[in-house]
């Protein structure tokens, strides 16, 4: 590990090296490469050199012991390497971490698709909470979310909303929501106020760009129409509204939320580069959960993966065995608990894989 991370250090201070120079700062595509990269080694960096500072620290205390100390300054000798022992494991274990290799898409922006399933109108009002709890979220991020497209019932839930969230990390933190989510609750609809159990599905894909999947007009088509409202009536007489499909794939997007046609058609190439990322990504890990199968989940999106107990107020996160009773502040975007653990747990799994390899 040592060896991995004086050779981190070096790069990092290299790189900053280079960002100093002349011929550097002015090729914007060198300065923009080496900005990221230095970037992505800032965390890894700062762990080291504390590191190596409480390293030095222990090795003098530990050389103290051998001299000759009064009783309390040998006392204070031990306490102080008691404390430092035990940094020098949390950032080994830290650095551990962080010297795992990183999803390159887990600075990417996202774009999350919210399906109501089983349950008719309460799985389309339970979509619409699963909205408001993921842009609550963003908004504590300080990131930005923007609709892309969206199908209402006449209740005012979503039998599908698609939008975007940008804001750094958005993917590393939110990737792990993509699955079935299931409500426990007495629907607004229920006169006899039985509990009834409905599901919405999400999907969160990283936003590609145009270099990441490239997409040729030869292979698409484009057809444009009036924009809809809820229960499906048109809102204008312009077809402003545009659907393309990706012949190759078979994949196609929608978007209709925008003002116009052009805004509209490369919001729905975001959504169909996104799709068609994600359906490469999904085959591979079936390929991959074939073999072994991931304790916090593939993405797919038949898994269930959280249940909302509206009586109990309770969430629990089936992969990881998490329960919170607090549902309301969960639902208010307060879900830091909720994506920290499953972010750990699905580190630990990759270092387990890496010792068992």
């Amino acid at each position: 590990m040592i060896d991995k991370l004086q050779s981190l250090a070096g790069r990092y201070e290299k790189l900053s090296e280079l960002l100093c120079d002349p011929d550097v700062s002015s090729d914007t595509k060198k300065l923009r490469e080496y900005s990221k990269e230095q970037s992505d080694l800032q965390e890894a960096y700062d762990a080291y050199i504390e590191y190596k500072g409480v390293v030095e620290q222990y090795d003098a205390a530990r050389a103290m012991q051998n001299e000759k100390l009064d009783e309390d300054m040998r006392e204070l000798v031990k306490m102080e390497l008691d404390e430092l022992s035990e940094r020098k494991t949390e950032l080994e274990e830290r650095i551990n971490v962080l010297m795992m290799p990183k999803d390159p898409n887990d600075d990417k922006n996202v774009i999350v698709e919210i399906r109501g399933a089983a349950g008719g109108d309460e799985a389309a009002l339970f979509a619409s909470d699963l909205y408001r709890m993921y842009t609550k979220f963003a908004d504590v991020q300080g990131w930005r979310t923007e609709v892309m497209d969206v199908s209402m019932n006449d209740l005012g839930g979503f039998k599908e909303i698609i939008f975007s969230i940008n804001g750094k990390g958005a993917y590393s933190k939110l990737k792990y929501e993509s699955g079935a989510h299931r409500v426990q609750r007495i629907p607004t609809t229920e006169s006899g106020g039985r509990i009834h159990t409905s599901t919405s599905t999400v999907a969160v894909m990283p936003e590609m760009e145009e270099f990441d999947i490239e997409i040729h007009d030869s292979d698409i088509r484009v057809d444009t129409f009036c924009s809809s409202g809820a229960g499906g009536q048109s809102v204008n007489t312009t077809k402003s509204a545009v659907r393309v499909l990706h012949v190759p794939t078979g994949i196609m997007a929608t978007c209709q939320d925008g003002k116009s046609q052009n805004s509209n058609k490369e919001k729905a190439l975001q959504v169909l580069r996104a799709r068609i990322f994600d359906k490469f990504q999904q085959e591979e890990m079936n390929k991959y959960a074939g073999d072994r199968k991931s304790k916090v989940g593939t993405g797919d999106r038949s898994e269930r993966i959280r249940t909302y107990n509206y009586p109990q107020s309770r969430v629990t996160d089936h992969r990881i065995g998490l329960t919170l009773h607090r549902l309301d502040a969960v639902l208010n975007g307060d879900m830091d608990e909720l994506i920290s653990t499953l972010t750990i747990a699905a580190q630990s799994e990759l270092m387990d894989r890496g010792e068992q390899a």
